[in-house]
């Protein structure tokens, strides 16, 4: 395991993307390509590194596009333990006119059979070595079943492993049959999964905990320019950041999650886990880099996101 000024986070990335943007040069110059690693678990990962984590990545870089993904993962200082699969997919955007426009979007190649087994084994062993696992899904259907997220939590936890989830859909709701440590969750997500009857404070917390009848420790509610909800079997929390202006909407709840597992895996209580997540979203959507951040920042940052318990009723 890291030390106590390093703790080791592992991050499973199912589907690690290769990303190319196109933006406006400044003062009419030539236009701008950047290119960087991508997907939710790479974002994730990215913004743990920057708080201070020795960070390990488990996920297939294949093809051209892992290479070169992988490349440029791990030259920003992530450890990739690369796993079976086929090519990654890619995504080019124009966002020139300031507004992404999808040039074009492949997917990943589906997971066989042996490629689960192979992020299954390396996921269980290199979680079991880490303060932190941290599950990811997939924004395409690449043949990662639901249950494999449950049954990668039920290991975890039976060997003492600590496990945050990132999750939706039927993934979220299998994760939420065992006994992870926090699931973190947009209240879309959970209205849109059939969790949730409507996006209500109330109604939000009454999901969370029945979720938290089940297995999970707590549950996170990301809720956008709204108070984020943390709910446990005890007691409940708002949580809200001061406004800042965005700039690049995308990879808040990602960068949220970073926090919160970092904040974990360094023993802070809940709470105060869920406040650094709550400013490391809130400044990473005033950067143009998605899961980035100076830790220096949304550490000070964090000292002004205020925690109020909620009434137990």
């Amino acid at each position: 395991m890291g030390s106590e000024s390093m703790p080791s986070v592992c991050v499973v990335a199912p589907e690690p993307l290769l990303m190319v943007e196109i933006e406006a040069g400044r003062s009419g110059s030539s236009p701008e390509v950047h290119v960087h690693p991508g997907g939710q678990g790479l974002w994730i990962a990215r913004m743990a590194s920057s708080l201070g984590a020795q960070v390990t990545v488990c996920g297939p870089f294949g093809g051209e596009t892992g290479t070169v993904a992988a490349q440029l993962a791990e030259a920003e200082d992530l450890r990739l333990l690369r796993t079976a699969g086929g090519s990654n997919g890619a995504t080019v955007q124009d966002r020139r006119s300031g507004d992404p426009e999808e040039v074009v979007t492949t997917p990943a190649d589906m997971f066989d059979r042996h490629a689960l087994d192979d992020l299954y084994s390396t996921a269980l062993a290199t979680g079991l070595d880490a303060r932190v696992c941290i599950l990811t899904g997939t924004e395409q259907d690449i043949g990662v079943p639901a249950d494999f997220y449950g049954r990668l939590t039920r290991d975890l936890a039976a060997s003492g492993a600590q496990v945050v989830a990132d999750l939706s859909g039927d993934a979220a709701a299998a994760v939420a049959q065992e006994a992870c440590t926090v699931i973190k969750i947009s209240h879309e997500e959970l209205v849109e999964g059939g969790f949730a009857e409507d996006d209500s404070e109330k109604e939000l917390r009454r999901a969370a905990e029945r979720w938290i009848d089940d297995g999970p420790s707590a549950v996170v509610v990301s809720r956008a320019d709204d108070p984020t909800l943390l709910v446990t079997a005890d007691s409940a929390y708002s949580l809200t950041a001061p406004p800042v202006t965005t700039v690049e909407h995308r990879g808040a709840g990602d960068s949220m999650t970073a926090g919160i597992a970092v904040g974990i895996a360094r023993g802070l209580d809940l709470p105060d886990a869920v406040r650094l997540g709550a400013a490391a979203g809130a400044l990473n959507v005033a950067r143009h880099g998605l899961g980035t951040g100076r830790r220096d920042q949304i550490e000070s940052f964090a000292g002004r996101v205020d925690v109020q318990e909620l009434d137990r009723s």
